[in-house]
């Protein structure tokens, strides 16, 4: 683990980009971005567009360590290269950005109120590839549909157990159990969630890192306890279809929590706008999630 990604990691100011679209919502993303479906040809080509709209975004002036902390990359990305240079190399020695892989392989049909992870086969290589290209951490996402007990605890179970896998390979793990913002018993079901997480957290040992990534609560400050633990290096929240707006004023009043925006960070950004354009929109954006990450 490099100390001085966990120092950024832990204290920097600003916010952790996710650039981590995959199979399932990389055409959706570049269609917001202005790329439509017949402007490529299969899976290569649509992988090729969305490297280009990433890599815009990765060396455009507005992108760099000031109020970008980290990067949340698709393994194919990290595969790639940005300049010339390794996807996560080029982050960190260029922009000072900590790279994270998101490993999960999509979510299991829904079952007592939620989505568990499919299988993740592969993890231990997939995790020695990524300390080799000089990944920091990961992420992996369920979801919460309903405040279900035995669903939420399966979340939870599925989460710390494949968390503490990637802790044993060296790399810093940010769980991800979202709550559908949509979901009818949003507030029952983060209860449920924090005391799950909570009561998780007393198992793991003093040298066990972890980060959590979750939906921006209906109660302000709502995830302090987590924020505070001794085991927990960030909370980041993600935008879970709020606007970039709603987004920013629910993440102002919860403390300590930072953003982990993708469609919110991306908003605005078209491949038809101009270098110009695209980077004072692309400023706007990171200026604005970073004060309410800093609020």
């Amino acid at each position: 683990m490099n100390s001085e990604q966990l120092d950024k990691v832990r204290s920097g100011e600003g916010f952790i980009a996710a650039l981590d679209q995959s199979g399932g919502s990389t055409p959706k993303a570049l269609r917001l971005y202005g790329v439509e479906e017949d402007a490529y040809d299969g899976e290569d080509e649509m992988f090729d567009r969305i490297h280009e709209m990433r890599t815009r975004i990765m060396t455009s002036p507005a992108f760099g360590g000031d109020r970008v902390v980290g990067a949340i990359l698709f393994e194919q990305t990290m595969d790639r290269e940005v300049e010339g240079l390794p996807t996560a190399e080029y982050l960190w020695s260029k922009k000072q950005v900590v790279p994270f892989l998101k490993v999960d392989k999509g979510l299991a049909d829904e079952a007592d109120g939620v989505q568990v992870m499919k299988p993740i086969d592969g993890l231990d290589d997939l995790l020695a590839r990524a300390e080799a290209k000089g990944i920091f951490g990961t992420k992996m996402r369920s979801v919460v549909k309903v405040a279900d007990r035995v669903g939420i605890d399966a979340i939870a179970d599925q989460q710390f157990e494949v968390g503490r896998q990637i802790v044993a390979a060296g790399l810093v793990p940010i769980l991800e159990p979202e709550i559908d913002i949509h979901s009818p018993s949003k507030a029952e079901a983060e209860d449920l969630l924090r005391a799950a997480l909570v009561e998780r957290l007393g198992s793991l040992s003093s040298d066990e890192l972890i980060s959590f990534k979750l939906t921006l609560p209906e109660t302000d400050g709502f995830y302090q306890e987590l924020v505070d633990h001794p085991n927990v290096v960030r909370v980041v929240a993600l935008s879970g279809g709020y606007t970039r707006e709603e987004a920013n004023a629910r993440l102002a009043r919860n403390p300590g929590v930072i953003a982990s925006f993708s469609r919110a960070l991306t908003e605005g950004l078209s491949a038809h706008q101009s270098d110009e354009e695209f980077n004072a929109t692309l400023d706007g954006s990171i200026q604005a999630i970073r004060d309410a990450s800093v609020a």
